[in-house]
């Protein structure tokens, strides 16, 4: 976190790429899912922050809520809990979250390393205590330090 580097970014295409896909037919649970690669390093932080950038449409949004939890081979790692409160409607929002990750022994990081893909998370949206989106994310952590 201190040092300001950038690990990952997602970013949603630019309109018109998105204008195109539309014509397709697509899943509806496309883009619910992501894939990431790490070093094992990425394991031995401390502290990670993640921007997140989101609009809102028309209606207001009341106790906006995530909760993000993060298993290995369905053992419970760490369980995020992040409220963005009251959004405006029509309001294009950013905000950081700050991810405080619990100290792996390095047995584990072993383990997760040579394990790609059996590290999971669950990210859950809610409105007004409604789950409204549901999106997953799997993780693998091979090569390098």
């Amino acid at each position: 976190m201190e040092s300001g580097a950038v690990l990952f970014e997602i970013t949603k295409p630019p309109a018109a790429e998105r204008e195109q896909s539309d014509r397709k037919e697509t899943d509806a649970n496309a883009g619910r899912f992501v894939r990431y690669q790490f070093t094992p390093a990425f394991l031995r932080l401390r502290q990670v922050g993640a921007t997140v950038e989101f609009t809102v449409g028309d209606k207001p949004i009341n106790n906006f809520r995530m909760i993000e939890r993060h298993y290995f081979r369905e053992q419970l790692l760490k369980s995020f809990d992040f409220e963005f409160g009251f959004c405006i409607p029509g309001s294009k929002n950013t905000c950081e979250h700050i991810y405080d990750f619990p100290q792996l022994s390095e047995e584990l990081i072993q383990e997760m390393s040579a394990r790609p893909y059996h590290t999971r998370s669950d990210s859950f949206y809610f409105v007004d205590n409604k789950l409204v989106m549901h999106n997953k994310a799997d993780y693998a952590y091979g090569s390098g330090p």
